[in-house]
């Protein structure tokens, strides 16, 4: 009689479908640290809503979802919903700090308008 293995739910991708720049890598583990209890990772998602249809979701969460998808960034997990990932494919994300502000800078060339304020897009 053979016996039945499980397989987790989600697993770890090796080549994932967007990327993370060192310095959002490097911001994002800052903020983490300051978490209690410390999250498991981080999620990137696009949400409807904004000026143009879809806006980039970022928060963090102690375990994936059923439907997620893992991505590793020098240890760094990141959760990614089935959904986001269509319209997350190719995506750089990036942290930038200027004199006059500072913040998390998506580059996804699937967008094909964004709003005057830059925080949504339409595909």
């Amino acid at each position: 009689m053979a016996t039945a293995t499980s397989v987790p739910a989600q697993e770890t991708v090796k080549k994932a479908p967007l990327t993370l720049t060192p310095q959002a890598i490097a911001k994002v583990r800052e903020i983490m640290a300051t978490q209690d209890p410390l999250p498991a990772g981080l999620r990137i998602g696009v949400e409807g809503g904004g000026c143009s249809g879809f806006q980039y979701s970022m928060a963090f969460e102690n375990q994936p979802g059923m439907m997620d998808k893992v991505f590793s960034f020098e240890d760094l997990k990141v959760f990614v919903d089935a959904t986001s990932l269509m319209y997350l494919n190719g995506c750089k994300v990036d942290f930038v700090e200027t004199v006059e502000a500072a913040g998390f800078k998506f580059d996804n060339p699937n967008v094909k308008s964004t709003c005057g304020c830059g925080s949504s897009f339409s595909t």
